[in-house]
């Protein structure tokens, strides 16, 4: 018999991560309620309010929480603004990525029926983004930052990319395309970077033969974010290293309709974390106007991750019960919130998707 039990650890963060996270927890209840899980959620501080407290953004005991969990929702972070690391300003996001080895951030782009794209036809594609290393200097290294100024006048940074993290990243892409349009294309800039991205390429194309079910191609990073917006439709699953990935994601997730749709899940072989794909937008905070769909997706994400390595229909069934709904909600122009075009704020749009759970 599965487990239906899970307990999430829950971290709202900065901005208006607290109010999307709220909203986020009220439809993931409803959800189980309606499959027969028994979630349980423990919130504890990250961010500014940890760093109030005790003196960093991101506490030794919140990660051994999340360590310990079945998985974790990460509201959004206001990392740029902290202080220092070393006056205790940890970005979370890219503490629990690299600490719990989250080397895949799977982002779908999805266009919401009654909710046309922003260009093109209507776009069915997930980016599978390598999430430990590539430029990102906060994550990049065993000990110390990628980034270095030897002098006032001159900053560099170091591009790390390695056949590891290149094979499981196209391991995960092509497993994934299998079950669904059988396609993948692998972004790069080879052209230029010839070692890294040389090396990720090799990694991909070997990749690609022990998968001759699987349609494969190569596109350029700049040709790809043109491509993108001509078509995006013609895409399946694309795979990329870690700046390619997020970049090529939001505009994918915009294209697709409103990067405020936009689900994120960061997974490694043991851990999961939900986490919204857009920032923490300060400038909303408290205001009831943000919306919370991208974190709910999210979290429906984390549902199906843990349904799959358990064998358990049921997290499966409340994960599409959560995308259904706000499908529903988005898509109807009077439940729409104001980045779609809509009237509604945080409140409003989460009662729409609640309401949508029932039916």
């Amino acid at each position: 018999m599965p487990d239906l039990a899970a307990r999430l650890v829950v971290l709202p963060g900065d901005g208006i991560g607290p109010e999307i996270t709220r909203a986020t927890l009220d439809v993931l209840r409803a959800a189980a309620r309606a499959d027969g899980l028994t979630l349980t959620f423990d919130t504890q501080e990250i961010g500014f309010a940890a760093l109030a407290r005790s003196g960093t953004t991101f506490p030794d005991a919140v990660f051994e929480a999340a360590h310990g969990a079945d998985g974790a929702i990460l509201g959004p972070v206001s990392h740029n603004d902290y202080p220092p690391r070393e006056a205790g300003g940890l970005n979370p996001s890219g503490e629990l990525r690299k600490r719990l080895d989250l080397y895949a951030n799977i982002r779908p782009a999805r266009t919401v029926p009654g909710l046309p794209p922003r260009c093109g036809r209507d776009v069915d594609l997930v980016v599978v983004r390598e999430n430990t290393e590539g430029f990102y200097a906060d994550r990049n290294m065993h000990a110390g930052c990628g980034e270095m100024m030897p002098t006032p006048d001159v900053a560099l940074a170091t591009r790390k990319i390695t056949r590891h993290a290149c094979m499981r990243i196209a391991e995960r892409a092509f497993a994934l395309a299998m079950t669904r349009r059988r396609k993948v294309t692998a972004v790069h800039k080879a052209n230029v970077l010839r070692l890294s991205d040389g090396l990720f390429l090799e990694c991909t194309r070997a990749v690609a033969a022990r998968y001759p079910q699987v349609q494969y191609d190569e596109k350029i990073i700049d040709a790809m974010a043109a491509l993108l917006i001509r078509d995006a439709s013609v895409f399946d699953v694309i795979v990329t290293t870690n700046m390619y990935g997020d970049i090529l994601s939001d505009e994918a997730s915009e294209i697709s309709g409103s990067l405020g749709l936009a689900a994120s899940l960061n997974e490694g072989a043991e851990h999961a974390v939900a986490q919204a794909q857009h920032g923490s937008a300060p400038d909303l905070a408290g205001q009831d106007r943000a919306n919370p769909a991208s974190l709910i997706c999210s979290a429906a994400m984390l549902l199906d991750w843990i349904g799959q390595r358990r064998g358990a229909g049921a997290f499966d069934a409340a994960a599409a019960r959560i995308r259904r709904a706000v499908e529903r909600a988005a898509g109807d122009p009077d439940t729409r919130t104001a980045d779609l075009g809509g009237t509604l704020g945080t409140t409003g749009f989460t009662q729409a998707v609640l309401r949508a759970l029932e039916t």
